[in-house]
């Protein structure tokens, strides 16, 4: 399999604190996956699952006919283009219409390298270097912390794979929001959000303890960023490119 990595900026993965700005990244996070959902709904038919079944247009790498803004985007997903087979959805609403816009930015991967990855370095490097069991299970192997990647490459592209390496906290799946509570004695928790309902909050702390807390029993409570750090400076683009080959290859075949 051929991979497509990012020469990129920034090298180093400092974990974003929590602070009231995590709630509008997951906001962001919802946005993207609202607008992948929109995406198969109204445009896959014509562009493909990926994005490149026009010729001149791989939407799934952000390669466009030529630059487009956000806005200029949006206009065109919602007036279509004049004398051409791309139509307008006047019916569609604003808010959707960005969300498609969001998802398709979150795709655009730089195609300056291309490297192709071995999977048996890539298991080396989850096993050793990635430690990656520790937050993740795989085959019934590993901590619960994380998402469970025994199928993962069932479910996720190798390029949403290489993304989620380099930068985890872009797209937080629902099923995986990190949350933290202060508790009115002063004890602080956080872990993997596991429910929230009008008066009390599940979630399953770093110890792989179900813990549920009563909304009045806490001084502060929220979402907080994810515990998966970037592997940006810590992995060169080759073993960047083996880690997700392996992971490309976990289709649950083992089971």
């Amino acid at each position: 399999m051929r991979l497509l990595l990012c020469a990129m900026l920034s090298f180093g993965c400092t974990l974003l604190a929590w602070s009231p700005y995590a709630s509008a990244q997951h906001a962001t996070a919802f946005d993207v996956i609202d607008g992948k959902q929109a995406y198969q709904q109204f445009c896959a038919n014509c562009h493909g699952p990926d994005g490149d079944l026009i010729v001149n247009v791989d939407l799934g790498h952000g390669n466009f006919r030529q630059p487009y803004t956000d806005e200029a985007l949006a206009a065109i997903i919602s007036q279509g283009i004049p004398n051409t087979p791309m139509p307008g959805n006047p019916a569609m609403a604003q808010a959707q219409i960005l969300q498609i816009v969001a998802y398709l930015r979150s795709l655009a991967v730089d195609q300056t390298y291309t490297l192709a990855g071995d999977p048996g370095r890539g298991q080396s490097l989850y096993d050793g270097k990635g430690n990656c069991s520790s937050c993740h299970r795989l085959n019934g192997r590993g901590s619960g912390l994380g998402p469970d990647l025994s199928v993962i490459g069932r479910t996720r592209t190798a390029v949403e794979l290489m993304e989620s390496l380099l930068d985890p906290q872009a797209l937080v799946q629902p099923a995986h929001r990190g949350y933290a509570v202060l508790t009115r004695s002063g004890e602080r928790v956080a872990g993997r959000l596991l429910n929230r309902g009008a008066f009390s909050v599940q979630l399953l702390d770093r110890d792989e303890r179900l813990r549920s807390f009563q909304f009045a029993q806490l001084q502060e409570y929220g979402f907080i960023a994810s515990d998966m750090p970037s592997l940006r400076g810590l992995f060169d683009e080759q073993e960047i490119a083996d880690l997700v080959e392996f992971l490309a290859l976990q289709r649950g075949d083992a089971q």
